[in-house]
């Protein structure tokens, strides 16, 4: 087995990653996130750098109503590396069952 995603296994960044990926919308504000995740916005700016520094997501800034306004977006390899981190913890969690993970892949 591969070594965890250390990056997305930390709480705050899976609850980003996990929020972006799934949302409908292509990008998200920051005050949404930071609303939604219930996040400080230091705290919310530290985990972003993070994630953004390992290419899983993109930050775009711009203004609107001459304000600083803040979108967030998962890349390719963020939402790839969402799946792999899921199908990992998967595995995980079948091998503590006693469950072989090509059994549970095939539906058995």
């Amino acid at each position: 087995m591969a070594p965890i995603d250390k990056i997305i296994h930390e709480r705050a960044r899976l609850m980003i990653l996990t929020y972006l990926a799934s949302n409908e919308k292509q990008e998200i504000s920051f005050n949404e996130l930071q609303d939604n995740l219930e996040f400080t916005s230091g705290n919310l700016s530290v985990q972003l750098k993070k994630l953004n520094e390992a290419n899983y997501i993109e930050i775009h800034k711009t203004f609107k109503d001459n304000k600083p306004y803040t979108t967030i977006q998962v890349t390719p390899e963020g939402t790839e590396a969402l799946n792999a981190y899921i199908n990992d913890m998967e595995s995980i969690i079948n091998a503590l069952k006693g469950q072989p993970e090509q059994q549970q892949r095939n539906g058995s």
